[in-house]
């Protein structure tokens, strides 16, 4: 049976196959049309699983949609309803969208799907719906390697839920909690998101990675004035302190004059207030979330949680669920956000609605690694860079590691784009930009040279994974980099008592250990284990580093610059390689070095960057 998972129209449009409960090919709509969070159509996303599946729609037994848009419709309307007439501006600019597309939103997938079927028909039934967090729950589930877990999902909000729980047992789900609409963990997130200047859906990144330079010094405020967290986890939101629910900002007048003024303009600079506030809201988060996943571990006594939703990508708490110790196992869906959807409702369509088996491969997981985006030979890999003006050589897979190491040694920004491209926020390897972990200058070259972002955020060490306890406080897989764990105490260097004394920003150049790229100013790291089974080229890559270096660890960011999504072809990686500092990249087995492109390519390419 084949099915295809579809995710649109909010943010992060995907698609997924899967055929007889497998993952064969999952993709963000972004990576193909270049435009950060696309929520269109994802008909491009669509095409490529087709393709990858060897299949058009008319082979697919049926499609499925990620959510239900009537019901969601009915919590708009009450919302407003409830509300009336504040919210009044924000309900005239809703209402136009849903009526003339979001309420017809069936016949319009019918449509648009009808241009992927050369018979130009989609039989009756053939389309299906599943619930958000149905598919959230789905996603976390069914890929995951246990047979009976506690599943939770949390975001900002799907239908009416805002984060729910279910049981899942070999191929069942059975939904056993939930904290409805406006009440969210998510939007709690969100909106210190929005407060500290950031964009909201993107930006919650940045607020973690900024919070280890604060002090949560508003954290009991937001537990006093905002939060009524009860000793379950379960909680209730003041509303008059927000204006998601009915306005067209997410934080109300009387939020600001709780913490002291208004938002901060995305272009000012960021102060240590804005830092504590970040570090407030962080810590709030993992109380909440803490709270939550004991009373269910002591609730239902099952060893194994799996994690899915928005706020499932929020690595720091997901580390401290770990280490807390309530469950035994914990899995996170890598593609945690709404794009994830797209795999979770075609697998509850196959699992929940048709009641087919479950698959169980042991060890590993069912998202291969989330390596399920396009992959390109190495003829045609040539081919494209040729014509794109491109000057490389092709070298041998012996030669390809070691000329990379030279490169890393030589304290180069690395280009890597091998295999299949990443399905998720993260870069795993197939679509990233490598550097030497070692190097105290690494973590500042690619921020400010390379990525063109903001100086304080961190970046990830790849580590093999039979390496990982020699320099992390993490003896488990991390696979998709959605776990923090301490750097090893031996690791670590000592402060001096005047290093001690910096605050905020200024901790960030501090070298802190012996892997100074990756160590966050908290000691901490964003760890991603690598694995021969799933990724054997970048294995060899770690293998051959730390050959040569005694380091198995290499820093790993995602192949993008500031805004852009991650690369998807050969082209968007030569594009990107040309217009930042990056030195080297290394496609398939192709070599490119910077002083050896044409010069008046280098300064086109730099201008189109700048005029982006």
């Amino acid at each position: 049976m084949r099915l295809l998972g579809l995710a649109a129209f909010y943010h992060d449009s995907a698609a997924a196959l899967i055929e007889d409960g497998l993952v064969v090919a999952a993709a963000q709509e972004e990576r193909f049309t270049r435009k950060k969070h696309d929520a269109s159509f994802p008909a491009r996303a669509i095409q490529y699983c087709l393709d990858a599946g060897g299949v058009d729609l008319d082979g697919i037994d049926h499609v499925v949609f990620f959510e239900k848009p009537l019901i969601k419709f009915e919590r708009l309307l009450e919302t407003y309803l409830a509300n009336a007439p504040r919210g009044f501006q924000s309900f005239r600019r809703a209402m136009p969208l849903w009526i003339k597309d979001k309420l017809f939103q069936k016949s319009n997938l019918e449509k648009a799907l009808k241009e992927f079927a050369p018979s130009g028909k989609i039989a009756p039934g053939k389309l299906l719906f599943a619930e958000h967090h149905q598919s959230h729950a789905a996603s976390a589930f069914f890929p995951s390697p246990f047979e009976e877990a506690v599943v939770l999902t949390m975001d900002g909000v799907g239908e009416w839920a805002t984060a729910s729980v279910a049981i899942g047992h070999g191929n069942t789900l059975e939904p056993v909690r939930e904290i409805r609409w406006p009440h969210s963990i998510g939007l709690l997130y969100s909106a210190f998101t929005y407060y500290t200047g950031f964009k909201v859906n993107s930006g919650e990144y940045k607020v973690m990675g900024l919070a280890p330079y604060g002090e949560p010094r508003y954290a009991d405020m937001i537990l006093e004035h905002l939060v009524d967290l009860k000793e379950d986890g379960s909680f209730w939101l003041d509303q008059s302190y927000f204006n998601y629910a009915t306005g067209l900002t997410m934080t109300s007048r009387k939020f600001h004059d709780l913490f002291g003024g208004p938002p901060r303009d995305p272009e000012a600079p960021l102060t240590q207030r804005h830092m504590d506030l970040a570090a407030s809201v962080q810590k709030v988060t993992e109380k909440i979330m803490l709270r939550m996943v004991r009373n269910l571990a002591k609730a239902y006594e099952i060893e194994n949680l799996c994690l899915a939703g928005g706020v499932a990508l929020n690595c720091v708490a997901n580390g401290k669920l770990l280490r807390d110790g309530a469950f035994k196992r914990i899995w996170i869906q890598p593609a945690a956000g709404d794009a994830g959807g797209a795999v979770g409702c075609a697998l509850a369509a196959y699992h929940q609605h048709f009641a087919r088996p479950r698959q169980l491969s042991g060890e590993l997981d069912g998202m291969h690694g989330s390596y399920l985006g396009p992959e390109y030979a190495q003829a045609e890999i040539e081919s494209r860079l040729a014509a794109a003006g491109a000057r490389f050589s092709s070298v041998g897979e012996p030669q390809l590691y070691e000329q990379t190491c030279d490169a890393l040694e030589a304290g180069h920004a690395v280009g890597w784009f091998q295999g299949r491209m990443e399905f998720g926020p993260r870069a795993l390897g197939g679509r990233s930009i490598l550097g030497d972990p070692r190097n105290p200058q690494m973590q500042k070259t690619l921020n400010l040279k390379v990525k063109y972002r903001e100086s304080f955020r961190p970046f990830a060490p790849s580590v093999l994974r039979e390496y990982v306890d020699e320099y992390f406080e993490l003896d488990v897989d991390s696979p998709y980099m959605l776990l923090v764990a301490d750097v090893k105490r031996n690791r670590r260097r000592a402060m001096s008592a005047e290093e001690k004394t910096l605050f905020g920003i200024d901790k960030l150049n501090v070298i802190r250990s012996d892997i100074p790229a990756v160590t966050h100013v908290d000691y901490s790291a964003r760890i991603q284990t690598v694995h021969a089974q799933t990724n054997p080229r970048y294995h060899a890559l770690l293998s051959a580093f730390n050959r040569r270096t005694g380091c198995p660890v290499l820093v790993n960011t995602s192949f993008n610059v500031r805004g852009e999504p991650i690369v998807c072809t050969p082209e968007d990686s030569f594009r990107c390689f040309m217009g930042t500092e990056m030195e080297t990249l290394v496609i398939g087995n192709a070599m490119l070095r910077k002083e050896e492109q044409q010069p008046h390519l280098v300064e086109d390419y730099k201008n189109m960057f700048d005029a982006d």
